[in-house]
């Protein structure tokens, strides 16, 4: 299952937006450090079902949206010098590194400082909390690099290791790849036995963009002026308008049946009779709304995994013709996986030993063998073919 972290200060509504993303309870409240632990749920990226492309009915998804499950990581909230340890810094940045990427929720309304104390709406510009967090996760890589640079340059020049390879090594545990490694050395452009802390400033900065890719959530649009809100859409980053507390009303008025509302909806129907201040409330979230085509928290998420990560949902069946696994239950399975991911690719993903006895593919909706190396598309429905 993909992990994304739910990265930001305190009380910019990051536990809102878990909660309203999960539905698990969690603590909430306007002062540093209510998370202290990590909270670790399940939210769920939206798509169109394929069912509706191929007009069949797969009990699988709602009204014709497929909620496929994602993990969703809500670590502590992040005070200056964290990377020194300070605050919760050690177990924030310690959790952050299990993520594929980050929901960096910030509060857009300036309405808390540094430390995410409260203080007047628009005191503070939202801008400086994204750099913030740039700062931090840059510091903890080049903390991590420095403490071992000497010994890295070492080894790699008595046994003449690959650079890139050999560094990848050394990090693993934070999930770099080699190719973020080595295009990172790139830009910096010197042998590594002639970087000096400037030059492992760069390279830890050049790491953290290829890893830590991450979508803003600019959080409390609902009362954030219009100026800070146009400077935050400037950022050189997915930025997206959010009301985690909009949403979380929502979701909670849907589950007891008020309002007839599915996530990611810019719209939702009353269903009861509501009193004037259930009324008033609702009116106010509907005008957001309008205004942003939605409360912004489904958004946020799919922009993660599709913009971001550039992953594409694919149905494995079994029968190709009437899209169906071996007890007859329609489409029953949307994986999500990376573009460029092969047919063979596909079938390691369901079972090693699939993959490992892969004879070949079926393309379900032409009907047709596709070669091991078929590289998926967004809504392909297939069956594999395997001796296992």
């Amino acid at each position: 299952m993909i992990e994304i972290g739910l990265a930001g200060k305190p009380n910019a509504g990051k536990s809102t937006f878990f909660k309203a993303a999960t539905l698990v309870d969690v603590d909430i409240a306007n002062y540093p450090f209510t998370t202290i632990e990590p909270n670790v749920g399940v939210g769920y990226v939206r798509v169109e079902c394929v069912c509706k492309e191929l007009g069949i009915d797969c009990n699988q998804c709602i009204d014709g949206w497929r909620f496929i499950p994602i993990k969703l990581i809500d670590v502590a909230g992040l005070v200056p010098e964290a990377h020194k340890g300070r605050g919760l810094g050690n177990e924030f940045l310690d959790n952050l590194r299990q993520s594929e990427a980050i929901i960096h929720v910030v509060d857009a309304s300036g309405s808390t400082d540094a430390e995410g104390n409260e203080v007047g709406v628009g005191e503070r510009d939202p801008k400086e909390d994204v750099k913030f967090l740039y700062h931090e996760l840059d510091m903890w890589l080049f903390n991590i690099l420095k403490k071992n640079w000497n010994k890295i340059v070492r080894r790699i020049q008595m046994e003449r290791k690959d650079p890139a390879r050999f560094i990848e090594e050394q990090l693993a545990g934070l999930g770099f790849k080699e190719w973020q490694v080595k295009e990172s050395l790139r830009i910096v452009n010197k042998q590594i036995s002639e970087f000096n802390d400037e030059d492992l400033m760069i390279f830890a900065k050049e790491l953290r963009k290829r890893r830590m890719k991450m979508v803003i959530a600019a959080n409390k649009a609902d009362k954030a002026p219009e100026e800070l809100m146009r400077k935050l859409m400037e950022i050189d980053e997915i930025v997206v308008p959010t009301s985690a507390a909009y949403e979380l009303v929502l979701r909670l008025a849907a589950k007891n049946g008020y309002i007839k509302y599915l996530p990611g909806d810019s719209d939702f129907e009353i269903l009861k009779e509501l009193n004037e201040k259930q009324k008033k409330a609702l009116e106010a979230i509907k005008s957001y709304m309008q205004k942003y085509n939605g409360t912004g928290v489904q958004k946020a998420i799919n922009s993660v995994v599709f913009d971001l990560l550039d992953y594409i949902v694919v149905y494995p069946v079994e029968d190709e013709n009437k899209y169906t696994d071996t007890k007859g239950n329609v489409l029953p399975d949307a994986l999500l996986v990376k573009k460029g991911t092969t047919a063979r690719q596909l079938a390691y993903l369901i079972h090693t030993d699939i993959g490992k006895h892969f004879i070949y593919a079926v393309d379900a909706k032409k009907k047709m063998r596709i070669a091991e190396d078929y590289e998926l598309k967004h809504n392909d429905v297939v069956k594999i073919v395997s001796s296992a």
